[in-house]
């Protein structure tokens, strides 16, 4: 799948914004840190995206000052509702599902409030409803001072926080995209803003589906704050699920799909549907070598190519296994008889 860019302006700066695939819209919330091209490159991001629009016309964004797009990084909840308005009503595909992730999720509370006639329901992930609860007032100014005072040891902090029980390709790959992405000085901003949003004024008023899904072990934002969140929601349905990774597309990403693809009106995709083997002659030979614990430099010394080129032949055996990591990519490999 390839993702199609367009840009639309509003009061609030030129907003960048990408669709992939085909079906009913689902538009994903927007997180404090974004980037259509870069987030693009991941694949594991890119796997998640792939697999919700095996159902949906997915919908995503730039919110203003990160990533394509303009303005200012600090914008209220309701302004980002109304932008994320905006979008919708440019791409005219009718009312459609909200899918909001962590920060994303007040501006998908004040959207389904305000602006019923675009929602059919939200599924809100790992989302809270006031961000001056998610931790103490000395934790938040060490991370935002961290950030501010040394971006390549805050991104590393915050990968930790984020995605504790990811590969260690992974976590690297998403240091570097945090450093990418942004600034020190506007992450350290964009960061600032996540404490002060607060969902609490539209809660009460959300009347359509609601579902409210976090993981026990959430490092990043409490179990107890979705929990919160959910009980605030008229008739919402809560589901905690096992793991410690904050991100909907790191650890059991399968588990998420199960549970949230039925919500939104589709059937959750297998893990692997394609009976064939995907996989070239070259990746699965890199792929056997990574079974037997290998690394990149290691394999490119046997096969007489550079590590680059391994990792590039690893990222793609992910990608087409929509696995979120190389052992999680052998095991489903040896599963399907392919190694």
């Amino acid at each position: 799948m390839e993702q199609r860019i367009r840009f639309l302006q509003t009061p609030h700066g030129r907003i960048a914004f990408a669709t992939v695939g085909e079906g009913p819209p689902l538009l994903l919330g927007c997180w404090w840190i974004g980037h259509l091209e870069l987030q693009w490159e991941s694949v594991t991001f890119r796997s998640w995206i792939e697999r919700l629009a095996s159902t949906h016309t997915v919908v995503w964004y730039d919110r203003p000052g990160t990533g394509l797009s303009t303005g200012a990084v600090e914008i209220s909840v309701a302004d980002e509702a109304s932008l994320s308005a905006a979008v919708l009503e440019t791409l005219d595909r009718g009312p459609a599902a909200l899918f909001g992730a962590s920060c994303a999720g007040c501006a998908s509370v004040a959207l389904a409030a305000t602006r019923p006639d675009l929602v059919t329901r939200v599924a809100l992930y790992g989302a809270y409803a006031r961000g001056d609860e998610i931790t103490s007032d000395e934790i938040r100014d060490s991370l935002v001072g961290l950030v501010e005072a040394h971006w390549g040891l805050g991104s590393k902090v915050i990968t930790d926080i984020f995605m504790p029980d990811a590969d260690a390709d992974t976590r690297e790959d998403f240091a570097r995209f945090q450093r990418h992405a942004m600034t020190a000085p506007l992450a350290a901003v964009g960061l600032r803003h996540v404490f002060r949003l607060d969902a609490g004024p539209w809660l009460s008023d959300v009347g359509v589906p609601a579902l409210v899904v976090h993981r026990r072990g959430d490092k990043a934002i409490p179990i107890e704050q979705g929990r919160a969140l959910a009980a605030q929601i008229p008739d919402a349905r809560f589901v905690a699920l096992p793991g410690r990774d904050h991100f909907p597309w790191v650890g059991d990403v399968d588990g998420v799909l199960r549970t949230v693809l039925p919500f939104l009106g589709a059937v959750a995709p297998p893990a692997r549907d394609v009976e064939d083997n995907p996989l070239s002659d070259r990746e699965r030979e890199v792929l056997s070598l990574v079974a037997l614990g290998l690394s990149d430099t290691e394999i490119a010394g046997q096969l007489v190519v550079s590590p680059h080129t391994v990792h590039r032949h690893v990222a793609n055996v992910r990608r087409k296994l929509l696995q979120p990591s190389r052992a999680a990519a052998v095991a489903e490999a040896s599963r399907r008889g392919w190694l």
